[in-house]
């Protein structure tokens, strides 16, 4: 996936940021996420499957269209948290390191809670 690019036209010219660029930003915000155990074991068709995509990164999926950022995310939780709270915290650290760090006003993040770990 190293190859491909989110270009956004500004005014003085173009910006690419590879794909690898936010999955990592994604990944640091969920893993800092009190509840969030880890990120999706599930091989790809089980991930194609809950977010509609044919391809992942453990557990993360970036999708650009018509200068929208989706993030789909698929994580664990830890036993004993509520997971619509953790699935909530998730979502809005997401969305505040994706916005923050690239500019994107017009984002998505969609968690999708696919275990608890012990």
């Amino acid at each position: 996936m190293a190859d491909n690019y989110i270009t956004r036209k500004m005014d003085k010219g173009t910006i690419n940021i590879s794909e690898d660029v936010i999955v990592s930003l994604v990944k640091t915000a969920l893993l800092e996420t009190e509840g969030v155990a880890d990120l999706a074991n599930a091989s790809g068709s089980e991930v194609a499957e809950l977010t509609g995509f044919k391809t992942n990164i453990r557990g993360v999926k970036i999708r650009y269209q018509e200068e929208r950022l989706s993030v789909d995310a698929v994580i664990t939780v830890s036993y004993g948290s509520n997971i619509v709270d953790v699935a909530r915290r998730a979502q809005e650290a997401v969305l505040t390191a994706v916005q923050s760090s690239t500019g994107f006003d017009a984002a998505e993040v969609n968690v999708h809670v696919t275990g608890i770990v012990f």
